[in-house]
């Protein structure tokens, strides 16, 4: 079933699309640009393999930005997401950090906003424009 989307409701999905793209776009450059960085501050939240794993995360964020654009694989490429950002929130922002830096609990709090987004999109995908048919019911 196909609904009838207006005009402003075109637009800002398409515009909530986009901004979750470029978030994770971002994220991807700034790893990219010091991908050494990026594994040292992997290394002081106390993972193992951090080199390793900064190419992984740039790699699903690499997905995840293609999804958001295209539409491919939406709801999954949401979902996936929510759980990374949740998982980078606790990891990387969480209470343990807030004594040390009292921005971090603002963080931490910021986070969960952008779960909300993620979910409210898994659950109403990413509208009728603009949107490829790979992993659609």
């Amino acid at each position: 079933m196909v609904s009838v989307q207006s005009p402003w409701q075109i637009a800002a999905i398409l515009v909530a699309r986009l901004i979750f793209a470029a978030v994770f776009l971002m994220a991807v450059a700034f790893k990219v640009m010091d991908i050494g960085a990026t594994a040292g501050y992997i290394a002081s939240a106390g993972f193992p393999f951090p080199l390793f794993l900064a190419w992984c995360a740039a790699l699903l964020e690499v997905g995840l930005v293609l999804c958001f654009l295209t539409g491919a694989f939406f709801t999954p490429a949401a979902l996936v997401a929510g759980v990374y950002v949740i998982f980078l929130n606790f990891s990387f922002h969480g209470p343990s950090r807030w004594a040390g830096n009292q921005a971090e609990f603002g963080f931490f709090v910021d986070h969960f906003t952008f779960l909300a987004g993620l979910l409210f999109a898994a659950v109403h995908g990413p509208g009728n424009v603009l949107v490829s048919k790979l992993g659609r019911a």
